[in-house]
C-alpha cells in the first residue's frame, strides 16, 4: 500500500487557499503512485484557529470547503483534517475532525479523542471528544485513524492526563495500519522525542505507523514537519525533511531502509527561526522588515535570519549610535550588512538625546543621571525604528534574546518595540551557538561581533556582566526556574549560589509586566514566554 504524505503549510482561516494547497499536494502524490493521501491535523483550517471557531461563519465556511474538496477527489482517497460541529445536547460546540474523501463523497469522519489542554494547547475550550475508536476497513486493511494527541502515550507526557487510550482501543479491535494526522509544534528535542514515541507505539501494536505532521509558523507556534513512516518493528523507513513543504509516497508494507535525523540543535533552531519569520511576515502581508543593528550578536543573528527568510534585498537596518557607542560597533554593523547584502544606514540619536535631556532638565534638576537616561536612548532608537517601519511599511523586528527578556534586561517602548521578537525564545548561550553554526563555512557574521563582550552601550564602558551573571550561569538557572519550574532551594541544591539564584528568580517574577507587552516571539524551547506560560502580574507569591 503506497501512502502519500502531504506535509503542507496551511494558513489559519484561509479555506480557499488551504484547499488549493491540499489539492496540489494530492495531485503530486497521485503522480508518484499513491493509493491514499494523508494531510496534517486541521490542514483545511490551519492550526490553531483559537477563538476564530466561535465566529458564526467560520465552521460553515470550513464545511463548505470540505464539500468542495470532496467533489474534487475522484481518484484515490484523501484524509484531510478539519473542524466539524458537535450535534450533542451537552458538550462543546465543535469537534477536531478528519474526513475520508473518496469518489466525490465524504465516506467517513473521525474525531479527535484526546484533547490537550496544557502548555500551548487549549482544545477543551472548543472541542468535544470523539466517543468511539473504530478501525476503518479499506481494501481489506483495517486502518486506525487518529489525530495528534491520540497517539501520545503516558510515557511521553509529564503525567497521565486521560482515562482513554485510542491506540489501544483500535488495536484491540484489530488494526493493520495506524495513521496519525498531526499538528505537533516544534521545540528543541521534539523531533527526536516523536521518533522514539512512534517507534514504541508501532512495536506495541505490531503495525506500521504513518505520521503526517503540519508545517509552518502560525503566530508564536512553529510546526516543523518531520513526518515519517515507522514499520512494525519501530524502525523509521521514511522521514520527510524538517521545515519545508514536502510530499512523499511510501510503500508502508514494502519495507525500506532505516532513515534518521542528521541535524544538530543549532541547525534545527536556525531553520525553525527562518521558517517562523518567513511565515509570520508573509502570512501577515509583509514582504520587508527593518531592525536596529547595534554591532552586537543579537541583532546580527536576527539580521542573518531575516536575510535568509525574506531575501537580503528586503532587510533594512539602522545603526543608531549614541554618545556612548563605540565606532567599532558602528563599523561592525556596516561590515555585517555588507556580508549579508542588506541595507544599513546610520542615524545618530545624540542630538535627539541631548534635546530630551534638555527638555526634561527642569523636572530632573538636581538629580544625577541613572538608568533613566539609559532608557531614553533605547526609547529614542525605538522611536526611530517605528518611524522607519511606519513610513516604509516594514515589519519591525525586535532583537532581544530570552535571557534578557527573562530578567527584564530590556527597555519597554525601547528595544522591545516591534511586531515580531525573532530570537526572544533563544537563550544567550544558544545565540552564540547558533551564530557560530552560521559561520561554519563562511564568515557571515563578523567574528569580532561574536567574540567581543556583550554590551548595551548606554553608559561609558558598559558590559552586560556589570549587571547580569555570566550567561552560562544565568541560562542554566533560568532553564531550571522557567522551564522546569524548580524553586530556589532546589536550584541551590544543584550547586548554584543562593544569592544569585534568588536575585534571578525575583527578576523573572518582577518583569512579567514587561513580557506581557512584548512582541510575539517564535517558540523554540519547551517553555517560551507567551502562550505557553501564563503568570499573573499582580501576585505576592515568592
Amino acid at each position: 500500500m503506497k501512502i502519500g504524505i502531504a506535509q503542507i503549510n496551511a494558513v489559519v482561516g484561509d479555506f480557499p487557499g488551504n484547499a488549493k494547497r491540499i489539492l496540489a499536494a494530492y495531485r503530486e502524490c497521485l503522480e508518484k503512485g499513491a493509493d491514499l493521501v494523508v494531510t496534517p491535523e486541521m490542514s483545511l483550517v490551519g492550526y490553531p484557529p483559537k477563538d476564530l471557531v466561535f465566529k458564526i461563519q467560520f465552521v460553515p465556511k470550513c464545511l463548505q470547503a470540505l464539500d468542495y474538496l470532496a467533489d474534487e477527489i475522484k481518484a484515490v482517497p484523501l484524509l484531510v483534517g478539519y473542524v466539524d460541529f458537535f450535534s450533542g445536547d451537552i458538550g462543546k460546540p465543535f469537534r477536531n475532525a478528519a474526513a475520508w474523501l473518496e469518489k466525490g463523497e465524504i465516506k467517513a469522519r473521525f474525531f479527535k479523542t484526546l484533547l490537550p489542554t496544557y502548555d500551548v494547547f487549549d482544545e477543551r475550550r472548543y472541542f468535544e471528544s470523539g466517543s468511539i475508536s473504530e478501525p476503518f476497513v479499506w481494501k481489506g486493511k483495517r486502518i486506525g485513524v487518529t489525530i495528534c494527541e491520540d497517539i501520545w502515550t503516558e510515557d511521553y507526557l509529564q503525567r497521565p492526563f486521560y482515562d482513554r487510550n485510542p491506540v489501544q482501543e483500535l488495536s484491540e479491535k484489530g488494526m493493520d495500519l495506524l495513521i496519525n494526522l498531526s499538528a505537533s509544534p516544534f521545540h528543541m528535542g521534539k523531533p527526536e522525542t516523536r521518533r522514539e514515541m512512534l517507534g514504541d507505539v508501532a512495536r506495541e501494536i505490531l503495525a506500521p505507523v504513518v505520521y503526517c505532521n503540519a508545517l509552518g509558523g502560525n503566530d508564536q507556534l512553529l510546526f516543523d514537519g518531520h513526518s515519517m513512516v515507522v514499520d512494525l518493528s519501530g524502525e523509521v523507513i521514511a522521514q520527510l525533511d524538517g521545515f519545508v513543504e514536502q510530499c512523499r509516497v511510501v510503500d508502508v508494507f514494502g519495507g525500506g531502509e532505516m532513515e534518521c535525523l542528521r541535524t544538530t540543535d543549532a541547525e534545527q533552531l536556525y531553520e525553525a527561526l527562518v521558517l517562523g519569520l518567513r511565515d509570520y511576515a508573509h502570512k501577515c502581508g509583509f514582504s520587508t522588515v527593518c531592525l536596529g543593528l547595534s554591532g552586537g550578536i543579537d541583532s546580527a543573528l536576527t539580521a542573518v535570519i531575516a536575510a535568509d527568510a525574506l531575501g537580503p534585498e528586503n532587510v533594512y537596518g539602522l545603526t543608531m549610535p549614541s554618545p556612548y557607542s563605540s565606532r567599532g560597533s558602528v563599523d561592525d554593523s556596516f561590515d555585517l550588512a555588507k556580508r549579508l547584502g542588506i541595507s544599513c544606514k546610520e542615524v545618530s540619536i545624540s542630538k535627539a538625546f541631548d534635546a530630551v535631556k534638555s527638555t526634561m532638565s527642569p523636572v530632573f534638576e538636581g538629580k544625577a543621571e541613572d538608568v533613566t537616561e539609559e532608557n531614553m536612548q533605547a526609547r529614542l532608537r525605538g522611536l526611530f525604528l517605528m518611524a522607519l517601519s511606519n513610513k516604509e511599511n516594514h515589519l519591525l523586528l525586535t532583537t532581544g534574546n530570552k535571557s534578557e527578556l527573562a530578567v527584564g534586561y530590556c527597555t519597554i517602548y525601547g528595544d522591545m518595540c516591534g511586531g515580531l521578537a525573532v530570537i526572544s525564545d533563544l537563550p544567550k548561550t544558544k545565540v552564540f551557538e547558533v551564530a557560530r553554526w552560521v559561520n561554519r563555512e563562511t564568515e557571515r557574521i563578523p567574528w569580532n561581533t561574536i567574540k567581543k563582550p556583550p554590551s548595551a552601550e548606554l553608559r561609558p564602558n558598559q558590559k552586560d556582566q556589570d549587571t547580569l551573571p555570566d550567561y552560562d550561569v544565568l541560562d542554566a538557572i533560568l532553564e531550571l526556574y522557567v522551564e522546569r519550574h524548580l524553586g530556589a532551594e532546589e536550584i541551590v541544591e544543584r550547586g548554584f549560589d543562593e544569592t544569585m539564584v534568588r536575585w534571578i528568580q525575583r527578576r523573572v517574577d518582577l518583569n512579567e509586566w514587561k513580557r506581557q507587552q512584548a512582541a510575539p516571539g517564535i517558540r523554540v524551547t519547551s517553555k517560551a514566554f507567551g502562550m505557553g506560560r501564563r503568570m499573573p502580574i499582580v501576585q505576592r507569591f515568592v
